[in-house]
């Protein structure tokens, strides 16, 4: 809605001065106190001969409201408060004010309210984590697919052959996010939902008919992994559009459905596949898919109307952002140590003479402890700052792996011990993540930052599996150079988080700083 912010001719407020109508505010009343004001200052409706004297030179508007400022004679204007921009270049009452942009404040809107909970709010981190318990509990069945269709499908293809369609399905669960966050930003969370709702079924129902090699790579790997992008990279981001000060919370405890899905899938697939074989094990992980999803659907809403201009290609743009190259290496590093003991840690129980259902039960603890480890690193990271957070649990989880994993030779206990305590700490990064991605840019642009951020991350993700690998297999099954580039890596990456927070706040900063 346009304003009108010519001012008026002084000759026009001198007349109705002298005719005793009081001048028109659309703002605040600004008036002087009775005890400033000297004979011969303007009253307010007191009609007083002094006032007929005065001279008015000027009318400046500011902020919709129209404040005369009298200059008596031989004396200096009184001066008035303003209601003046929240611009520091315009705070100044001798500064020029810019010419009103509905646009640019439109966009500044969202830094000041946010409903930081309520009914509405929270039935949108309850959507997410519907979304994230469907695309991240498929994500996490990805090893018995592997070892089931090498054994019975795809017998008489190469031992790879079902890697790559599993590594496909990783790529593009990630890679995609680099469009679907632009897309977020300026169309919402409505039709990346819809579409990763119905993709994801789909594929499922495809899958569970497939005979063939293309079957399974088109259907699994390219619909699957499409649809956990649409619905991974908007479930998160529209938890921001709620909550700023509590943003931590509130995604740690979206994404706890991580967690639960990594104890609850596996569980479901290994049950059916001995009860009713492949075909109806894809179809029911399907119907819960759809279930899950349906909801999320209609819960999922994003509070703020898209930016002006916003599009939905990626931008180079985000890298000239202060900070932002910093924060993607320190995440890319945190990333990159956090999936290595996830992917070996089950082989490692298994080599050391324990049996394999102690080694499912390891996982199943590590992933139990992650759950409260994403709510309570949210939760600290919404009091002390996010990157003090990821700095203090990336150096908690290396002293975990130096001092618990690397010296366990034999006994459950030490084992179980490793699986809580780093899967409490390494669960953080699920929940911090977002939200120090979130620090470095506005909230319209959170879809945008984000999915670039985890494209990049996911290789990372790609390049830390084989690197590991190759470790294990040149020192004769010894996983102790494992361990210790994990360690290593959380290290670095706590260095880099640190280095990346100083360069944001500024070198001159408290390192205690929140932020």
């Amino acid at each position: 809605m346009s304003r009108d912010v010519s001012p008026r001719r002084p000759e026009s407020a001198h007349s109705d001065l002298q005719s005793g109508a009081k001048t028109p505010t659309a703002g605040p009343s600004l008036t002087v106190p009775i005890s400033d004001r000297s004979p011969g200052s303007v009253t307010d409706g007191m009609g007083l001969e002094s006032d007929r004297r005065s001279d008015v030179k000027s009318t400046i508007t500011t902020a919709g409201s129209s404040i005369i400022r009298p200059l008596l004679k031989n004396k200096r204007h009184i001066s008035t408060r303003s209601n003046v921009s929240s611009n520091p270049a315009s705070s100044h009452p001798d500064s020029p004010l810019p010419s009103p942009n509905p646009s640019d404040s439109n966009d500044d809107d969202d830094d000041d309210q946010y409903p930081e909970g309520g009914l509405r709010a929270w039935l949108v981190v309850f959507g997410s984590w519907l979304a994230l318990f469907a695309s991240l509990g498929l994500m996490n069945v990805m090893a018995t697919f592997d070892t089931y269709l090498s054994a019975r499908h795809l017998v008489d293809h190469e031992p790879g052959t079902v890697g790559g369609i599993i590594s496909l399905y990783t790529i593009l669960s990630f890679t995609l996010g680099i469009y679907v966050g632009p897309v977020f930003d300026k169309y919402g969370p409505r039709w990346p939902i819809i579409g990763g709702s119905v993709c994801l079924f789909a594929a499922l129902i495809v899958v569970s008919i497939s005979t063939n090699y293309w079957h399974l790579l088109v259907a699994f790997a390219v619909f699957s992994g499409l649809g956990s992008a649409l619905l991974f990279t908007p479930a998160v981001a529209a938890i921001g559009h709620f909550f700023k000060e509590r943003r931590g919370l509130a995604t740690g405890v979206a994404t706890t459905a991580g967690s639960v899905s990594a104890v609850v899938f596996p569980y479901i697939v290994q049950e059916l596949f001995v009860k009713v074989g492949w075909p109806w094990t894809m179809r029911a992980l399907a119907l819960i898919c759809l279930g899950v999803t349906v909801g999320a659907n209609f819960l999922i809403r994003a509070r703020l109307p898209p930016a002006k201009h916003a599009k939905v290609h990626p931008s180079v743009r985000v890298f000239r952002t202060k900070g932002f190259g910093l924060t993607l290496g320190a995440v890319f590093l945190m990333q990159f140590a956090g999936f290595i003991p996830l992917s070996y840690l089950s082989g490692y129980v298994l080599v050391k003479g324990f049996s394999q259902e102690f080694s499912f039960d390891v996982v199943t603890v590590l992933n139990a402890s992650s759950a409260f480890g994403r709510v309570a690193g949210g939760w600290l990271g919404d009091v002390v700052g996010v990157y003090n957070a990821n700095l203090v649990f990336a150096v908690v989880t290396a002293i975990a792996c130096f001092a618990v994993w690397l010296p366990v030779e034999e006994g459950k206990a030490g084992m179980i011990g490793f699986a809580v305590l780093f899967g409490f700490t390494s669960g953080s990064n699920a929940s911090l993540v977002p939200v120090t991605v979130g620090k470095l840019c506005r909230t319209r642009e959170y879809g945008r930052y984000y999915g670039t951020v985890y494209t990049i991350v996911s290789l990372g993700v790609l390049l830390a599996i084989p690197i590991a690998g190759k470790l294990v297999v040149g020192s004769r099954g010894s996983y102790d150079g494992l361990i210790i580039l994990t360690g290593v890596a959380y290290l670095a990456s706590a260095v880099v988080f640190a280095v990346a927070k100083m360069s944001i706040v500024g070198w001159r900063a408290k390192p205690w700083l929140v932020f």
